[in-house]
């Protein structure tokens, strides 16, 4: 799937959407190791980014994302509309980051 296809909004410019298949979505579960939290520790300390935690997001909302076109692709989709994330915590220092929208097939108008 294209990333050009994805979009948080409910419309894709210059297509046209010819059939709505339904949610789909991608999910990560990530937890912080001890070395993560020792490091995140002495930058916090000096305050600003603690850039060990912003990897960390990045990298568990990445796969999710991934999933999700995953997901999309295995249903016939080329493009999702609504796409959003979510993230909860599901145990002390373990992170579930979700990845969803709407699978729809596109054509260009």
């Amino acid at each position: 799937m294209d990333k050009h296809n994805i979009t948080t909004a409910f419309i894709l410019d210059g297509y046209k959407i010819t059939k709505n298949l339904g949610i789909v979505r991608g999910i990560t579960v990530r937890s912080r190791s001890i070395f993560g939290n020792i490091g995140a520790g002495f930058q916090a300390l000096v305050g600003g980014n603690i850039s060990i935690y912003t990897e960390l997001c990045e990298k568990a909302r990445e796969e999710a994302y991934e999933i999700l076109m995953v997901h999309a692709e295995k249903i016939g989709a080329n493009a999702i509309i609504g796409m959003r994330y979510d993230a909860n915590e599901v145990a002390q220092g373990i992170t579930e980051v979700l990845a969803y929208g709407t699978a729809v097939i596109v054509e260009k108008v």
